[in-house]
């Protein structure tokens, strides 16, 4: 700040005052001019930025805060991939589940059409020996084959074993007869129960009748 100085005006012989050349202009106005004892503002000294040096002019060390928190950078990073490998995982089951539970409550509406497709068959048999009349008799068939063609559209196909390897992946054994000359034994010789599939898995398994290796006496 500056300190005003007082101005000494001088009076002239015939009772004008001159005003001082160096404290007031020529207008009257009195200017301020700083106080040599009383500094002036400006940029601090030297000495006062020392503090904010180290040795040799070098920027101060961090807070020991500070670097304990950029130590622990490395263990967050460490935490969120952890977490985020947790979060895909749960995402993928949940897909993998979902899919599941679809699969399995269109298996149920499959499942009960193919039962129906075995009472219609069931009835066509009796028809045939009750001697029914043909036209009821091709009605029902019709149905049979609406049925069938939906089934297969949703890639379900029957299974038909006869002469073939038990599989346990297709069929269900309920009973073993003694194998016939030139048949090898676990071939499947009659079908009880007509099996499904879909896909490459099983939709119902074919319940068969297996031959076995004859006792030799």
């Amino acid at each position: 700040m500056h300190r005003r100085v007082p101005v000494t005006r001088i009076r002239d012989p015939e009772g004008e005052t001159e005003p001082d050349s160096a404290g007031e202009a020529a207008d009257g106005r009195t200017e301020s001019l700083p106080s040599p004892t009383e500094p002036s503002e400006g940029p601090p000294a030297p000495a006062e930025l020392a503090g904010w040096e180290g040795e040799g002019g070098a920027v101060p060390a961090a807070a020991p805060e500070a670097v304990e928190k950029t130590e622990e950078l490395p263990d967050y990073k460490d935490r969120w991939l952890r977490a985020e490998a947790e979060l895909q995982n749960y995402r993928r089951r949940a897909q993998r589940e979902l899919e599941l539970s679809a699969r399995a409550a269109e298996e149920s509406v499959l499942l009960e059409l193919i039962a129906t497709v075995d009472d219609l068959e069931r009835a066509l048999n009796s028809a045939i020996e009750a001697g029914a009349p043909e036209s009821w008799f091709k009605g029902v068939s019709l149905v049979v084959q609406r049925v069938l063609a939906y089934l297969e559209r949703q890639g379900v196909s029957a299974v038909d074993p006869i002469g073939k390897p038990f599989d346990p992946a297709y069929h269900d054994a309920i009973l073993e007869i003694d194998s016939p000359e030139g048949v090898a034994p676990g071939t499947v010789m009659q079908v009880a129960l007509k099996g499904y599939r879909r896909g490459d898995r099983a939709l119902r398994v074919a319940r068969v009748v297996v031959s076995r290796a004859q006792d030799r006496a």
